[in-house]
């Protein structure tokens, strides 16, 4: 039985250590004052606009000062909206010296985020004109403690709503005129200074509670393993207010020196990393996984196919001997995607292995990473020197991971310890305490190391389907097994109330297949005939597997299973749908 504490892996590089997130900002001014922080398009088509993080700082530092101005000081200051360049200013006029800075979720339904406005108690918003229409409605109906809306995109402020453009002015002339308010703040490291709200995947989210300390010391994590640098150009695609992408995606490039675009939407992904010039992406999986099938796909269509797989044998062979021409041998694949892609980091939810080692292979970089937002997020990771597909890596140097009453596989839940874990949930002692025991946060998920200390996710805890025998399945597993069946999408692994034995479950999947496809590559139309084709493929998948976890029922859809905005299915929702929420 594994009772072991398994310690961070070794630091790759060196690299300064902040205390805070002010601290960090002082340090890339002195380093890369004149580097690009931002590029945006402009109406001329092939010219970007650019901020260098002079410009950058200097634009935080007027909208701290012009909001403690204000009053808005140690207040909580909401924010929401897509993915763009004022929202990152707002994140740091008040996370440095203002107040707490609580990041909604842009997908959210009106009710969903006039709920968390008046959960989190926070007395002004920032956002897009997008939301106009909701905080009218706010103001309207005096829902919540709001009491300053701040326009992302008004050129000027009105008696109910302040233009944050407007705001920039006004501080940037009290800046001039001596003001300080903001500059000379001193931060509190281990105050909470940054909430966030789970993705409620499993339940309904809880909003966690994070410091400049949590934060900080992820990020020296992440910069001493991951290569990223002042000459990178880094291409965010994930929603800004999740913790992976507001750490990894936002926060570590601006450590670094390097400079953030925005992608336009999941439709412009290829020509934004041209358009861009990108060298890095952060997301999820299924990103990186449709790309490498599109790619693999046009070399397909050109019939470059055999070509390439010689060319992956010769470049797997010379790697063994430590010399790396994927870049030359795939040259023509890396021209196709702007010539300068070198780095896909992955996480929130489970990579295919075989994809993964595909885009390795290619000459991209390919890593999977693990962590909760309770984390700041990252727990574990792959890294240059830590790969070992399937896996989510090994521990990040700050942090210690054990697992908690592990079965007889040596599968168990996934507890950690460390400076990154949260101070706990807003205003929910009892829900904190149930995670946080004896010092040890309680991810909620199951997996386990193995002899070279590399961690494997199982499934989520709560996922977990428990037989009347005691055994133990994890949907996930048999999941990643149907998935891979041509034609499936995705697909939902649930327990089922057996009919013939009304105590036990039987296990079904409900299966999302891609109409197109099993048209074009199998000539299939009816449903009828394509539940058939799938129905044998999962018969084969039972044959791999002990009796107890054979799949006995199938559902068929082409409507997409119920996600979170990183694309991890929200299982509840979708039992619920199933009439099985009970």
């Amino acid at each position: 039985m594994d009772t072991r504490i398994y310690k961070g892996c070794k630091r790759l590089y060196t690299i300064e250590k902040m205390n805070n997130l002010k601290e960090l900002l002082e340090r890339t001014q002195k380093l890369y004052a004149n580097n690009i922080a931002f590029k945006f398009k402009t109406e001329t088509p092939d010219l970007l606009n650019v901020k260098t993080y002079e410009e950058y700082i200097e634009e935080i530092n007027a909208l701290g000062t012009a909001m403690i101005s204000l009053g808005l000081k140690d207040k909580r200051i909401a924010l929401i909206s897509e993915n763009r360049y004022e929202w990152t200013l707002t994140y740091f006029a008040t996370v440095n010296g203002t107040g707490v800075i609580v990041p909604l979720d842009r997908s959210l339904s009106e009710v969903e985020i006039i709920n968390l406005l008046e959960g989190s108690e926070a007395e002004a918003i920032f956002y897009s004109n997008k939301y106009q229409e909701i905080m009218q409605k706010v103001k309207n109906q005096k829902l919540g403690k709001i009491k300053f809306f701040i326009s992302m995109d008004a050129e000027k402020s009105t008696d109910d709503e302040y233009s944050q453009k407007e705001l920039i002015r006004i501080g940037k002339d009290l800046l001039k005129n001596g003001s300080r308010i903001f500059i000379d703040n001193e931060i509190d490291n281990e105050k909470m200074s940054i909430m966030l709200f789970t993705s409620g995947t499993t339940s309904k989210s809880k909003a966690v509670a994070l410091s400049h300390k949590n934060i900080c010391t992820n990020l020296y994590d992440i910069a001493s393993v991951f290569d990223v640098n002042e000459k990178d150009t880094i291409l965010s695609f994930l929603p800004l207010h999740h913790t992976y992408e507001c750490t990894v995606g936002f926060l570590y490039p601006i450590y670094v020196g390097a400079s953030i675009s925005y992608c336009e939407g999941i439709r412009h992904i290829a020509e934004n990393i041209k358009e861009y010039q990108a060298s890095v992406m952060i997301s999820v999986p299924v990103l990186f996984e449709n790309l490498y099938k599109r790619v693999m796909q046009n070399i397909e269509k050109k019939g470059k196919l055999k070509q390439v797989k010689m060319g992956l044998l010769w470049s797997n062979f010379l790697r063994k001997f430590g010399v790396d021409k994927r870049r030359k041998i795939f040259k023509e694949i890396h021209d196709s995607l702007g010539g300068k892609l070198r780095l896909f980091v992955a996480g929130a939810a489970a990579f295919d292995p075989k994809m993964e080692k595909g885009l390795n292979d290619l000459g991209i970089d390919t890593y999977q990473g693990y962590g909760l937002t309770e984390t700041s997020p990252v727990i574990a990771a792959e890294h240059k020197t830590v790969v070992r597909y399937g896996s989510i890596g090994k521990v990040f140097p700050s942090l210690e991971v054990k697992i908690w009453e592990p079965n007889e596989e040596g599968i168990g839940e996934i507890v950690v310890r460390g400076d990154t874990v949260m101070q706990g949930y807003v205003n929910h002692q009892q829900a904190t305490e149930e995670v946080i025991r004896d010092g040890w946060f309680h991810t909620g998920d199951l997996g386990y190391f193995d002899q070279d200390e590399f961690l494997f996710i199982t499934g989520r805890k709560k996922n977990v389907i428990v037989l009347k025998n005691g055994k133990n399945i994890y949907p996930e597993e048999i999941e990643a097994m149907i998935n891979d069946i041509p034609g499936v999408k995705e697909s939902f692994v649930f327990g089922k109330p057996d009919k013939e034995d009304k105590v036990d479950l039987k296990l079904a999947t409900k299966v999302v297949y891609d109409a197109e496809f099993m048209q074009k590559e199998f000539q299939l139309q009816s449903e009828s005939e394509i539940r058939e084709k799938i129905w044998k493929q999962i018969k084969e998948i039972n044959k791999k597997m002990p009796t107890y976890k054979y799949v006995k029922e199938l559902i068929l859809t082409q409507e997409e299973l119920i996600k979170t905005t990183t694309q991890k299915v929200k299982r509840f929702e979708e039992l619920k749908k199933l009439g099985l929420d009970s």
